[in-house]
């Protein structure tokens, strides 16, 4: 009977099994976290700057504008923090091995995303304000278009993890591309929402 040598090549760990590239840690999803945590310091800044300006403010909305209209967006934000359901389910399915339910659920939170950025071009539209129509205006279309940038790069990344479930055998260990994806949605939903009261609820 024969036993591996401590020097067996074929007895050593796999640094993959370990989550390990080459010997070394793999600190991507930290490195992912770390990312998500500067760019939610991105927008507190933006947020207590909207609310310094707004509690210092003499006449704070344009002229003409008595206050947003809150229904339609509503809706859209409804369907927006949805999706953070749509995609965990994906997640679910991922997990239990159905790529087929994952690939459903996934393409269903890019639809949601996509049709919350279409309701935010029309809102944009409909609009009686510009982005020169005073702080107000300015500071509007600043953050929800930096945060509608947001969801347009998540619908992106998406879209190559939906690609990349299509290549034999790309997910059969597991894919970290997804978990990072699914977190960055959750955290553009949560974002959302705290844009949706400083904007629409708080008059």
């Amino acid at each position: 009977m024969s036993t591996s040598s401590p020097l067996d090549p074929s007895a050593a760990p796999d640094p993959a099994a370990h989550g390990e590239h080459g010997g070394h840690p793999n600190f991507t999803l930290t490195g992912f976290v770390i990312f998500l945590l500067s760019e939610s310091v991105i927008f507190l800044a933006f947020f207590s700057g909207y609310t310094a300006l707004k509690l210092s403010a003499t006449a704070w909305l344009p002229s003409g504008v008595e206050g947003l209209e809150w229904q339609t967006p509503l809706i859209n934000s409804v369907v927006l923090v949805s999706s953070s359901g749509t995609i965990a389910l994906a997640e679910w399915f991922k997990h239990r091995g159905s790529l087929w339910g994952f690939r459903a659920f996934w393409l269903l939170t890019m639809a949601m995303g996509a049709y919350f950025l279409l309701g935010q071009a029309q809102e944009w539209r409909s609009l009686s304000f510009g982005f020169t129509d005073g702080t107000f205006g300015g500071t509007f279309y600043l953050l929800t278009g930096f945060h509608g940038l947001h969801v347009a790069t998540g619908i992106l990344l998406m879209a190559l993890m939906l690609l990349k479930s299509f290549l034999p055998g790309n997910y059969d260990g597991g894919e970290q591309g997804v978990v990072a994806t699914s977190l960055f949605w959750h955290f553009v939903d949560v974002i959302w929402i705290l844009l949706f009261l400083l904007l629409y609820v708080w008059r």
